[in-house]
């Protein structure tokens, strides 16, 4: 239906804007396609980044922060779509460093989660292919644009110097730490990019975990056939 013509026959509904999303929200978005609504990254990219994502979050939101090598809860529970993650890491005897929260958080139904919630606001739709009676795969193609324009905005007009938000300089690192920022934004200068992530912790336990998640399928790829793993083609 066009954008102009008024629809009469639904209650009209509030346009999602950008600050509306959380962090794991915008970075699914920013990562799948808009059209036939699949993740542009490997599945574990996605999900090692949306665990660092709701660290992120919880930092931006003044929940936890870094203390030492430890990430500790350090403030009263905001209002927030992970308050399960923030009580796990409110109510543990012994912290745990960023890189193991991520590891810890990391899961294909965290991931579907935050889709889900992106589909409760009308920002992209379920869709499910059914084989033998049964869902064999989902997608979320985008149903409203406008969220993710507003993001992208937001995240060029950082990377051409103008004043960022910690919200819009979380995103950007952990665009970069998922190898995502250079293919959405490949004019951009990613020196400015680097400066705006840099030492931001939650981002670089993603690229921590990435990192030994790669060195585990290397070594597994030795040990079935070394030959190849050596010689790849």
């Amino acid at each position: 239906m066009d954008a102009e013509t008024p629809n009469t026959d639904e209650p009209e509904v509030e346009e999602p804007k950008a600050g509306q999303l959380n962090l794991p929200q915008a970075f699914l978005l920013l990562a799948t396609d808009d059209k036939d609504g699949e993740p542009e990254l490997p599945a574990y990219i996605l999900r090692t980044t949306v665990a660092g994502a709701i660290l992120a979050e919880l930092d931006v939101l003044g929940a936890v922060g870094l203390q030492g090598k430890r990430v500790r809860a350090t403030g009263p529970a905001p209002q927030t779509d992970f308050q399960h993650q923030l009580e796990l890491i409110r109510h543990k005897s012994r912290p745990h460093t960023p890189k193991r929260w991520v590891s810890m958080l990391e899961g294909r139904a965290e991931v579907q989660r935050v889709y889900e919630g992106m589909a409760s606001l009308g920002i992209v739709d379920h869709v499910g292919e059914k084989h033998l009676g049964l869902f064999k795969s989902v997608r979320y193609p985008e149903k409203d644009h406008a969220p993710e324009a507003a993001i992208r905005h937001k995240i060029k007009a950082a990377l051409e110097g103008k004043p960022s938000d910690a919200r819009t300089t979380a995103l950007i690192a952990l665009l970069q730490a998922a190898g995502l920022l250079g293919k959405l934004f490949p004019a951009a200068d990613l020196t400015r990019a680097r400066e705006l992530a840099r030492d931001y912790w939650p981002s670089r336990a993603v690229v921590d975990e990435l990192r030994m998640i790669r060195l585990a399928e290397e070594e597994a790829a030795m040990l079935t056939d070394p030959v190849r793993a050596r010689h790849p083609e």
